[in-house]
């Protein structure tokens, strides 16, 4: 479990072909990897992975083909990427309460500057745009974000300059592809409403 609050960006330092999927060696610098052992888990860009080996500043994830055919984001050497260690029970839940489960793919329809902050429209895929509501939470490539405003599809959220400086959002432009998470609450809202009717 993850709190969508982002502790550093790292790269991906290489990413090599591994059954079908990908072995994936990522560098950080800030991260602090002295607490992490093999075999915990590691969001890359709001996807649960797990460490299968740790190289001082380095750590390497094996991603299955089926996560990289539901995500986007992690097949480029070079790119940057957003990184959170799992929760502990001790840790400050500062952003949501985020799964790194990536439940589809959404694209960047505008990013502008509107002064004190800036606009950040998404298009959702159409199954999941029931879950997200105005004041609820999103995930977009791992950072926790609150919904602003919802128009079928689409939904808006404003990212202030401090959350521009310390994630990859900064980098979002009309077009790209982001990982989003809906909301754990609305998930389970839906299926105790459906259960109801059986």
């Amino acid at each position: 479990m993850f709190s969508g609050i982002i502790a550093d960006v790292g790269t991906i330092a290489s990413a090599q072909d591994r059954d079908g999927g990908l072995r994936l060696s990522v560098n950080t610098e800030d991260l602090g990897m002295e607490d992490v052992s093999l075999g915990d888990s590691i969001a890359v860009n709001g996807i649960c992975l797990t460490v299968v080996k740790i190289e001082d500043k380095t750590f390497i994830v094996d991603v299955s083909r089926e996560t990289l055919d539901c995500t986007v984001g992690l097949d480029k050497q070079g790119k940057l990427v957003n990184l959170e260690k799992a929760l502990r029970l001790v840790d400050r839940l500062g952003g949501h309460m985020v799964s790194g489960h990536v439940d589809g793919v959404g694209e960047v329809v505008a990013f502008n500057d509107i002064g004190e902050s800036w606009r950040l429209i998404v298009r959702a895929p159409k199954h999941l745009a029931k879950y997200i509501a105005v004041k609820g939470s999103i995930t977009i490539d791992g950072v926790s974000l609150t919904v602003n405003h919802v128009a079928g599809a689409e939904f808006e959220v404003n990212l202030i300059p401090h959350t521009l400086a310390v994630t990859t959002l900064n980098q979002l432009r009309a077009g790209t592809k982001v990982n989003l998470e809906i909301d754990l609450i609305a998930r389970y809202v839906e299926r105790m409403m459906q259960a109801e009717k059986e």
